[in-house]
């Protein structure tokens, strides 16, 4: 065990490198959110350990970018081993595992990572906000690690590193696709705005149904901003068609059709052919290994 958090404090130390004060827990106004900002926040992505090196392969030749050095550790408070990288795109930031062991309960079910300036801080907001704390903090070579979980079911992890991590600026900012109830929904946007300190910009009754597979109905669409990013949530009956509800981020890019054909050329899947709506153009994708993302450009106001 000492070695193997040796080894991953020494690769990540290398890959990430420090940002004098970002990740240290400080004390700060409670005014001031716990967010960092969007490029640390991460979809988290399970593939099986024969699909790893595909899968990563496969998102570097759609979107650019780099990856950390691959390594075999644990990163849960109990005992597994798992594959592990961090994929870093102009367009967000993928954590990839591998688990090489069963995965233990309830990692897997948990859509992103967020990296927060203080811990129990962000974990007494969360709760405070609403959120149940489903994994209690735990350590981590380089850092601390809780699993909390929104009204309507959501699961997020929070992460705080002892030294900061330093990512590039994202090109465009992801956003993180989230599917609830219409009983559950103005119960998860105010926990979330809440703990984010963010904002609702767009709130729709009436969205065009063709963005959730269903072109003759209507659904709410809200979209919230805060300082993790930005926020998609599709407040639906829950009767999607395949893949809708899989796809847990959208990737803006500045060419879909270039960025579609770079995806079929590395191995991914067109599952939602190219459709216009609300201002812009948008397909799925499923990527080697399973993971299913959908990706759009703007094409109007």
């Amino acid at each position: 065990m000492k070695t193997r958090s040796v080894a991953l404090m020494l690769l990540l130390s290398v890959t990430l490198g420090s940002q004098p004060g970002l990740g240290v827990a400080e004390p700060a106004a409670e005014t001031a959110g716990i967010a960092v900002a969007p490029q640390y926040d991460t979809t988290h992505v399970y593939v099986a350990p024969e699909d790893f090196d595909r899968f990563t392969a496969s998102l570097l030749a759609t979107f650019g970018g780099s990856k950390s050095p691959e390594g075999v550790f644990q990163v849960t408070p109990t005992s597994s081993q798992t594959m592990s990288q961090l994929v870093l795109t102009p367009v967000g930031t993928i954590s990839v595992f591998g688990f090489k062991t069963p995965i233990p309960y309830p990692f897997g079910s948990e859509r992103t990572g967020y990296l927060v300036t203080d811990m129990d801080r962000a974990v007494s907001e969360a709760k405070r906000a609403g959120a149940d704390v489903i994994v209690s903090t735990f350590p981590d070579p380089i850092g601390r690690d809780a699993l909390i979980e929104w009204p309507g079911g959501i699961p997020m992890q929070l992460y705080w590193h002892t030294k900061a991590p330093h990512y590039a600026v994202l090109q465009h900012i992801p956003e993180n696709r989230v599917y609830v109830s219409p009983a559950r929904a103005n119960l998860f946007i105010k926990a979330f705005v809440g703990f984010s300190h963010g904002r609702v910009t767009g709130d729709q009754s009436d969205a065009p149904g063709i963005e959730i597979g269903q072109p003759q109905e209507h659904y709410r669409s809200v979209q919230i901003e805060s300082k993790f990013g930005q926020l998609s949530v599709f407040v639906t009956d829950g009767h999607l068609p395949y893949p809708y509800g899989r796809e847990i981020t959208g990737y803006e890019v500045n060419s879909l059709e270039d960025t579609l054909a770079k995806a079929q050329q590395s191995g991914s899947t067109i599952l939602v052919a190219p459709y216009i709506s609300r201002g812009r153009k948008s397909a799925v994708v499923q990527f080697p290994g399973g993971y299913i993302a959908e990706i759009h450009m703007l094409s109007g106001p």
